[in-house]
């Protein structure tokens, strides 16, 4: 099994390369009789045949026998087609379950090579965490790429941690790490130096610069996009994405757990553009989806299904997804020198891949894993501890401005799921601190690293939560548990619990533990298998569908209320952030 990147091939691999080409050497394997899909020229071309030089290809075309000896292990496609292995090109492996667990399931689906964000793992670790990651990545059947994390964050805490271009240097000479991951555009556009600068040290290095331009538009797009930014993945209709394809962003059409906008970006392909900006992403898939749905088989599947030509959709899933990250030289097509990453087909328009070849090696088949995933074990330091005392019921309190009988102050209010505002309400006092009623109740952030042990608690709006409470260690751009609660008994449990669990999601009601989901490496991955996080994480959910929250999936819903990713008011352990001056505000509005 390959440890090393993938790479371009070394001198001894190109001689042998050449040598199977030229019929001098026998291929190790070699597929015949195969409907080729040819994704550079968009044809499909019959009657090919496939020699594979150890982990690539070395050669395609109608007559293979010349590299075919005794050795080689011959498959007979059977004029089924053969398509490249698809390319999730942007992805958030580093958040519930280890890689090989994701793996389990994504092999099968068809999927060879996955890029995934790395910024999970940098806030809690920094550096260290995100090149020890690294090492789990490796040596897997499939090909593992990363993009270094610039920690954009509302958090004043954890910016005041944040790492500069020295650090991001050091990340980017890792040949497996492609670039800068996403950075969001109201902090770029906000004049954050440190982050200026980094982008400055990553086009030096002639690597991406991954885009993140919810809402933007027009005027300030422009401006996101003169910063040498090349992509997005936050249009969310067809227009948003026709506006950043015409600005040379390839645009990355996302269908995960986190959102899913094919539906609405579909109507695309009905403008005549070039698709060749337009990739699949996933944005990542959560433990019970991808136990359920498998992974970019069912987002190519589901452009077919809405009018995509399927060689099209099968473009925006490999080629067009290698060449925006600048890696078609090694993936994103069946092609000489390209590594051996193919699905067989039966059916061109229904994606369910009969046999998966990954690194010249059939690694799943009839989707059953042939190759099991490496099982990496994280060091002790990969393991979360908290060194500030627990809770108590008090230290959510709310103290009333200057011990008024009733104040003003800032909410934070759900417009859906995951979109915020800010609001306001009129609160009464007693014994000095602020009752929040009237359908409202409270969030709070716990930090743990950069000052551990500071809170801040704001009113929320939207939520339903009728009873109970809820933390979690894995919010999203902060080092820090993040809780929601009815009373403010039951958040210090909770957060209690979370911290007992040394990471984890916990739902407390009447004093009671009613779900948790340990989460003990940095405190957001589990070591549990796949289908067990699964279970445990929509455990989570109906318990708190139980307890009046209506939202799809109330985990998710609590994990972003610290991220700068979602427009537009948020939570920090200083107060609550405008995303659209990023101004940190207290709660009382007078």
């Amino acid at each position: 099994m390959r440890i090393r990147p993938p790479g371009p091939p070394l001198p001894a691999d190109m001689a042998h390369l050449m040598a199977v080409a030229l019929g001098q050497r026998p291929a190790d394997m070699a597929v015949t009789n195969a409907s080729l899909v040819n994704v550079y020229t968009g044809e499909v071309l019959h009657g090919q045949g496939i020699a594979i030089g150890g982990e690539r290809i070395a050669y395609v075309g109608p007559d293979p026998s010349p590299c075919i000896g005794p050795t080689t292990t011959v498959i007979d496609a059977g004029g089924k087609y053969l398509v490249p292995g698809f390319i999730d090109c942007h992805s958030h492996l580093c958040y519930l379950v280890t890689p090989d667990q994701f793996l389990r399931y994504a092999i099968p689906a068809g999927t060879t090579t996955i890029v995934t964000e790395t910024l999970e793992i940098a806030f809690p670790l920094g550096v260290k965490g995100v090149l020890g990651y690294l090492s789990a990545l490796r040596g897997q059947p499939i090909k593992l790429l990363a993009t270094a994390p610039i920690l954009s964050t509302p958090s004043p805490a954890a910016e005041a941690g944040a790492y500069g271009p020295r650090e991001v240097s050091r990340l980017l000479r890792e040949p497996d790490i492609l670039g800068l991951g996403e950075t969001y555009w109201a902090a770029a556009l906000n004049g954050n130096q440190r982050i200026l600068d980094i982008f400055s040290t990553v086009l030096k290095s002639g690597k991406v610069l991954e885009g993140h331009s919810a809402g933007a538009r027009e005027h300030k797009l422009q401006a996101y996009m003169s910063l040498g930014l090349t992509s997005c993945h936050e249009a969310t209709t067809a227009t948003e994405a026709l506006e950043r394809a015409r600005a040379g962003a390839w645009t990355l059409i996302r269908e995960g757990s986190i959102r899913r906008e094919l539906d609405e970006v579909a109507a695309i392909k009905d403008t005549g553009i070039d698709t060749r900006l337009l990739c699949l992403t996933s944005d990542g898939v959560e433990p019970p989806e991808a136990v359920t749905q498998g992974h970019m088989d069912s987002l190519v599947q589901r452009a077919i299904d809405l009018g995509f030509p399927p060689i099209t959709a099968i473009q925006t899933a490999t080629l067009n997804p290698a060449q925006r990250l600048r890696i078609d030289h090694m993936v994103g097509g069946i092609a000489p020198g390209r590594y051996a990453d193919m699905l067989l087909l039966p059916d061109l328009k229904r994606i369910g891949p009969q046999l998966v070849i990954s690194n010249g090696r059939v690694v799943a088949q009839e989707g059953k894993l042939r190759v099991p995933p490496r099982r990496h074990r994280f060091p002790q330091w990969f393991h979360m501890h908290f060194n500030f005392t627990k809770p108590r019921p008090e230290t959510f309190a709310i103290p009333a401005p200057n011990g008024q009988p009733q104040a003003t102050v800032r909410t934070i209010d759900m417009v859906t799921p995951l979109v915020t505002r800010e609001g306001k309400a009129t609160l009464p006092a007693r014994d000095g601190y602020l009752q929040v009623n009237g359908g409202l109740i409270k969030a709070a952030v716990v930090e743990w690293k950069h000052q551990a042990g500071k809170v801040f608690t704001a009113p929320l709006r939207g939520w339903g939560l009728k009873r109970g409470a809820a933390a979690s260690s894995a919010a999203w751009e902060a080092t820090a548990i993040v809780a929601v609660g009815a009373n403010d008994t039951d958040m210090a449990l909770a957060v209690a619990r979370v911290m007992e669990l040394k990471g984890g999601s916990v739902v407390v009601v009447d004093g009671r533990v009613v779900a948790e989901m340990p989460l003990p490496i940095a405190g957001i991955i589990s070591l549990q298998p796949i289908e067990e996080v699964a279970a445990s994480q929509e455990q989570f959910n109906s318990s708190l569908h139980a307890l009046g929250v209506s939202f799809p999936n109330p985990h998710l819903s609590l994990v972003t209320l610290t991220t700068g990713a979602i427009p537009h008011c948020r939570l920090t352990e200083s107060g609550l952030v405008n995303l659209r001056d990023g101004k940190t505000l207290g709660l009382s509005v007078e």
